[in-house]
């Protein structure tokens, strides 16, 4: 083969084998799903036969599922809700309570009936009905506002710090969201901020709407709770070992302990731990020793690399999975230990600090404090569990047990998997989250890391006062919708209110932690004002109508090239195939989602394929009618195309970047597939119909068929 043939068909193969790749997990996911939404339908969510499919084809069926070309909430069916946030209760309850007159509720009320009528911005609203109202009344901003410690006298400090308040406001309801819609498992969930006072959530495939609907529409709840992994929450975890065992029809408990050398590598596939025969290496996370600091310090836990000796293994002769594979052997694990093999388990040896990774095989358990790390492809099996009544009951009654609400930045897994924690708390709060007057991010002047400088009022700095005091040594959890988002150990006691928080990852984390403290009662109340379902036919009919217009739409346009360029339209219309073929591979392969409007983005993509194609025709037309030689022609026709290709779709992709970057929800849909496809339709048309051209050329074609010949002018 010539060289100059071998790079035509690398032209043509090397895409196809890459997008045939890439779509693979899209086409098995499909076909999967199919088969399990036929199982649900015909015998329930419920069922034997759905749980009997899920053990066998769970793994691979959500492996597939994270490769796969995403289905937007138009084609998948779910539930779109449109929430506010009351930007103008927000100003109100930042103004000094002693100091609002009926000067300051006549602003307030023009402020509120402007934002209604015109949706511009709260604060620049309320800026300018306070000047037209309150200043031609003697009154000032100064005279409402105090903004802690800050001095300031001026409106445009004023209005600054109030719009900070207002873009704070807005984050604190996102994340809090976010937190509580996180429970669905859902990948494809977006929640994002529309105009200045507006969240958008889209949750493609829920099945029950009033849950998601009490979800999002009910106030935040910030407490402080003691935390208690200790020997009596350990022993619980035994007990449903126990009786998920019993109900999978085991008749003999495991006896053996597993070996930390024969066992915990495949174990560790779950966590970031990979211990050896005699050490677990580079990998357990101890709690520092609390730093000098002021007396209002609450020191958040340190991770540090540390060796933690594994005691107590079995001899390797009593190893029950000797001689299993790696597979193997994780899947008797899990069997045997179906409930705690979900997580790794460590005990703190007292003094020495280090972590030990303790086994289940019998219901002795040191009395002391433990640490649970899981991962996040097994937190969806560790809820669903929680979530029974009878696995609750094995659970001490005065505790709680909870997940932290984002992993932890300091712990990797060797696959890039994140791992979260497990927190045992008391049920009772020590103290609400109403008590927080102000949380803001600030830095150790020390260490120079970032912290978090708490203040609460005087109620809340007397009890905390005596909470700190009493627990000196131990962790305090700072939970917020059930989620544990830090567990700081209490250094020493903590008088006036003031505390510091540390151990943050970062800045940004630390920031996320003042937003949820500031969460006990949210500054900005926030409602839903809009709510659309999309229910599964929907998006089946949806489906239908835009491959049906998809369809109709190519038809069209590979018969008209095919009647009136010949040959050389057939050579269109492959290109035409490439096309639609590498615009979904990209969207699979950006992690991109496929919606409506996506779809009428590939509807108007088939009708412009082919005018590039067009113009290289034309030209070659041309210059085959004065008399060139039909490869000179070729040459020619492409290359004197070039420009007059590039300038009309650069300016539609330019018109496409503005769509993406100005609209939101269907219109970037639009606008992504929009601009896929002209970059594809470039290289097609371009690369592509010339790669075919050529090869049959070098074939020793002497002739080839471009269509009608040109009709000179008269």
């Amino acid at each position: 083969m010539k060289q100059g043939s071998l790079s035509k068909w690398l032209v043509l193969v090397i895409p196809v084998l890459l997008a045939l790749w890439q779509l693979y997990p899209t086409y098995i996911f499909r076909t999967m799903k199919a088969e399990r939404d036929a199982i649900i339908t015909e015998h329930g969510s419920d069922s034997e036969e759905l749980a009997r499919w899920d053990e066998n084809n769970g793994e691979d069926f959500a492996g597939y599922k994270s490769g796969a070309l995403k289905f937007g909430l138009d084609l998948e069916g779910g539930m779109y809700i449109t929430m506010e946030v009351d930007l103008v209760k927000m100003i109100e309850q930042n103004a000094a309570p002693d100091a609002v007159d009926e000067v300051f509720e006549q602003v307030i009320a023009a402020t509120k009936a402007e934002v209604e009528e015109s949706k511009r911005d709260a604060v620049e609203v309320f800026v300018e009905k306070f000047r037209e109202i309150a200043v031609p009344q003697q009154r000032e901003l100064f005279d409402y506002f105090e903004f802690g410690d800050l001095d300031l006298t001026q409106e445009s400090q004023i209005a600054d710090k109030l719009s900070e308040a207002s873009s704070e406001a807005i984050e604190q309801a996102i994340q809090i969201l976010g937190q509580r819609i996180n429970r669905y498992a859902v990948s494809e969930t977006t929640i994002a901020q529309q105009g200045s006072d507006r969240i958008v959530i889209e949750i493609p495939g829920v099945t029950n709407e009033s849950e998601v609907r009490d979800l999002v529409d009910r106030p935040a709840n910030l407490s402080f709770n003691l935390v208690r992994n200790n020997a009596d929450v350990v022993s619980a975890f035994y007990d449903i070992n126990q009786l998920l065992l019993k109900q999978n029809g085991a008749d003999v408990e495991p006896e053996s302990e597993p070996m930390a050398d024969a066992v915990e590598p495949e174990v560790a596939d779950s966590t970031q731990v990979e211990p050896d025969s005699t050490a677990v290496e580079n990998s357990a996370e101890t709690v520092a020793e609390a730093q000098p600091d002021d007396s209002s310090a609450v020191q958040g836990e340190t991770v540090e690399t540390e060796e933690a000796v594994a005691e107590g293994e079995t001899p390797a002769e009593e190893n029950p999975y000797e001689g299993l594979t790696d597979e193997q052997a994780r899947a008797q694990y899990s069997k045997d230990f179906p409930f705690t093999s979900l997580f790794t388990t460590y005990f703190i040896a007292p003094g020495s600090g280090q972590y030990q990774p303790v086994g289940f095989s019998n219901r002795q358990f040191p009395q002391g404090e433990y640490y649970f790390q899981i991962p996040g492809d097994s937190l969806a099996r560790f809820r669903e569990l929680m979530d029974r009544d009878d696995i609750r009951a094995l659970i001490p009654p005065e505790y709680d047990v909870l997940l932290s609400a984002n992993p932890d930045q300091r712990i990797l897994r060797q696959d890039n998997e994140e791992v979260y924690e497990i927190w045992s708390v008391k049920g009772d709060p020590e103290l609400k989250g109403d008590v927080v007057v102000d949380a803001q991010q600030d830095w150790d002047p020390l260490t120079n890391q970032p912290e978090v400088a708490m203040s609460m009022d005087a109620e809340g700095a007397e009890r905390w006062a005596k909470i700190t005091q009493a627990n000196v040594g131990k962790r305090v959890a700072i939970v917020l919708d059930s989620a544990v988002y830090s567990a700081p150990n209490v250094n020493e006691p903590i008088f006036g209110g003031r505390s510091s928080i540390s151990g943050s990852a970062d800045r940004a984390e630390a920031k996320i932690l003042a937003i949820i403290l500031k969460a006990g009662a949210l500054k900005a109340p926030i409602e839903i004002v809009q709510e659309r379902v999309v229910g599964p036919s929907l998006g089946e009919d949806s489906i239908s109508a835009g491959v049906n217009a998809s369809l109709a739409a190519l038809v069209l346009v590979l018969i008209f090239m095919v009647l009136y360029y010949a040959m050389a339209g057939a050579v269109a219309d492959i290109a035409v195939f490439f096309n639609l073929l590498l615009i979904l591979t990209l969207l699979a392969g950006f992690g991109g989602t496929l919606t409506l409007p996506g779809i009428a983005g590939l509807i108007l993509t088939i009708g412009m394929a082919v005018d590039a194609n067009v113009l290289i025709f034309e030209r070659i037309r041309e210059e085959l009618a004065s008399g060139r030689a039909l490869r000179s022609a070729v040459d020619v026709g492409y290359s004197k195309s070039y420009s007059a290709i590039l300038d009309s779709n650069i300016t539609t992709f330019i018109t496409g970047v503005i769509l993406f970057y100005m609209g939101s929800g269907p219109i970037q849909g639009f606008a992504v597939t929009l601009m896929i496809g002209i970059a594809m339709t470039l290289f097609t048309a371009i690369f592509v119909t010339r790669a075919i051209i050529e090869l049959s050329l070098l074939r020793g074609a002497n002739s080839f068929n471009f269509g009608q010949p040109k009709i000179a002018a008269s």
